[in-house]
């Protein structure tokens, strides 16, 4: 079995200095791969260099939306040509805190680091909270067929789903899929076709069960794809072999 954790943060400071010691205990169950997500410039230039020196780690750059004030699309470009780059992300929409940047700004970054995607043919991962309408209507707008687009840990019904579907979306689902309270969730994975289908930790957040409550680590994706195939009655390993084939697709890998 191999498994490909389509979304973490290894480039957080809860990692620091610990980079091998998460990707052995990833192996140990199974994750081989990992795409290191960045936010702003400090987590984008630790996710370059970890995907530079340890070969299971990709990187994923771009500005989240609470970060949206201090992008720099200059930078952005010239980072997306490093091959090490499989992507741009995490953007997108956050309407559930005050104190982040006013929708209006959010939603023009995010557009214009859709542009760049666009422009340069790279795959996005895109955060998004609170915001479905807005981030629907954007997507619609934006032909990313070519290029990709990942709605990272996807929470949900089967509406939304259908209609990000529609436009022709990869689903990432995160340790949330675990959990006992979120049937909503539940019920979006076993109407995600196979063909579609992410998986990912989020980590240190979102730590699926059994260890809810605990620091996650990129090694507990393997739990997601437990999660996943029990609400599809499909194997473990037919979840990880089209998650982790998906994932080498839309990153181009």
């Amino acid at each position: 079995m191999k498994i490909f954790d389509t979304h973490t943060h290894l480039n957080d400071e809860a990692f620091a200095g610990q980079t091998q010691q998460y990707i052995d205990n990833a192996k140990e169950l199974d994750v081989d791969e990992m795409a290191i997500i960045g936010s702003n410039e400090a987590f984008n230039i630790e996710a370059i260099r970890l995907a530079q020196n340890y070969q299971p780690l990709h990187a994923v750059i771009g500005w989240h939306p609470e970060f949206a004030k201090e992008y720099n699309e200059e930078q952005l470009v010239n980072q997306i040509k490093l091959p090490e780059v499989v992507g741009i992300g995490e953007i997108g929409l956050d309407y559930h805190w005050e104190e982040d940047p006013e929708p209006k700004i959010q939603q023009k970054v995010l557009i214009q680091q859709l542009d760049v995607a666009q422009q340069y043919n790279m795959p996005v991962s895109i955060h998004c909270r609170d915001a479905f309408d807005d981030m629907y209507q954007i997507l619609k707008n934006h032909d990313m067929s070519k290029s990709g687009i990942i709605m990272h840990s996807f929470n949900g019904d089967v509406e939304w789903l259908n209609k990000f579907l529609d436009l022709g979306l990869w689903i990432s689902y995160s340790g949330v899929v675990s959990f006992k309270n979120a049937p909503e969730v539940h019920e979006s994975a076993k109407n995600t076709p196979l063909d579609r289908l992410l998986v990912e930790t989020d980590a240190p957040y979102l730590t699926p069960e059994p260890y809810r409550g605990r620091p996650n680590q990129p090694a507990y994706t393997r739990y997601v794809v437990d999660a996943i195939a029990k609400y599809k009655g499909i194997t473990p390993n037919e979840v990880a072999e089209h998650t982790f084939n998906n994932a080498h697709q839309v990153y181009n890998l």
